[in-house]
């Protein structure tokens, strides 16, 4: 096991940005990027041991500056959608900025995923990424020192550890925001990809993709993934929750969450045999079918093409701060948010 690092490129503003490679002896092998402390790249051996790329995003800072959509990057302070681009502490209204149709927040407007980190190694497996905002940054109230670190393990498992400490009372939520295809970029949609979640119920949203505050049991509808089934089976199905996002893009419920480590989700490829398991200490996972990748150029100049890629983004649950019903994010000033999200491959 070993941790190198290597200059990636330079933002727009001359800034040096470094990758770190992890690579176990089972020959998994991930690429970190101090630009959004994201992911660049995993590499898994798929069942004839072909090493697939199972991410879906770019390799030049161009494409991550200029045409992401959060493709790999850490997603926060705030990550999803908060309602009308405002929250409130102890009765004070904080405006924030409107990122999303003028109308709401998205991802705290991009100011986690389109930060240079700074980058150590963390012993010979690991590699650590921190951050200091500025409070009120995009309105957000809270200076907050982040810490996100990832481990490769010889299980072939990453995990991603958050923690997180503000100096004021607020909302933290950061996700990573990875775009996966088990049959590698490139080799078509992920509609045969087999999904099973670990949630027995979802967040509906209203047309502009805020949750309206019900928690809806899955049972007899699309959302049913309780037992595995391909992501294309039902995404096309004639449904109103479908229609306001253009696919699956809902939050799902953690079925007997207690802040502990559970399997959330369970993904199969059946052409290469790659399978992950995602598991988290969190509430809720975001599950995005890539409904609105639009042919945009990414690695080696492929185009991320309609549901070229998923997203599984762990988290507490969408506009947490306008639902008392939500499991909370709010933290005091001085107390540490920490989180973990596992992913691990076979074949």
């Amino acid at each position: 096991m070993c941790v190198t690092k290597e200059l990636f490129g330079k933002t727009d503003n001359g800034k040096e940005v470094y990758c770190f490679t992890l690579q176990n002896h089972a020959g998994m092998r991930v690429r970190l990027l101090e630009y959004g402390a994201g992911i660049e790249s995993i590499l898994v051996p798929d069942q004839t041991g072909e090493m697939r790329d199972v991410t879906v995003g770019f390799d030049d800072m161009d494409g991550l500056q200029h045409r992401s959509d959060y493709q790999g990057a850490i997603a926060g302070p705030y990550a999803n959608r908060i309602g009308g681009g405002s929250l409130c502490i102890d009765g004070k209204d904080y405006p924030l900025i409107k990122n999303e149709d003028n109308i709401q927040t998205l991802h705290s407007g991009g100011e986690y995923t389109h930060t240079v980190w700074n980058g150590q190694a963390a012993g010979e497996n690991a590699v650590c990424f921190s951050y200091t905002r500025e409070d009120m940054l995009n309105g957000y109230p809270g200076a907050i020192q982040a810490q996100i670190t990832y481990t490769l393990t010889e299980e072939n498992e990453l995990r991603i550890h958050y923690s997180c400490t503000s100096d004021r009372k607020t909302y933290i939520n950061p996700t990573n925001h990875t775009y996966f295809h088990l049959g590698g970029f490139g080799n078509g949609d992920i509609l045969d990809h087999e999904l099973t979640l670990f949630a027995s119920a979802f967040t509906p949203v209203d047309k502009h993709s805020i949750p309206t505050g019900e928690i809806r049991s899955v049972k007899g509808t699309p959302f049913d993934f309780t037992t595995a089934k391909p992501i294309g089976k039902d995404i096309d199905v004639p449904c109103e929750q479908l229609q306001n996002t253009g696919g699956f893009d809902h939050n799902f419920c953690i079925d007997h969450w207690d802040g502990t480590m559970r399997t959330a989700a369970i993904v199969k490829c059946p052409a290469t045999g790659i399978t992950m398991t995602v598991s988290t200490d969190l509430p809720g996972i975001q599950f995005y079918a890539g409904n609105f990748l639009n042919g945009i150029p990414g690695k080696n100049g492929i185009p991320m093409n309609k549901r070229c890629g998923f997203c599984l983004e762990t988290q507490y649950y969408p506009d947490t701060p306008h639902h008392a019903s939500f499991p909370s994010c709010l933290f005091d000033a001085g107390e540490k948010a920490e989180c973990e999200t596992i992913f691990s491959f076979r074949a």
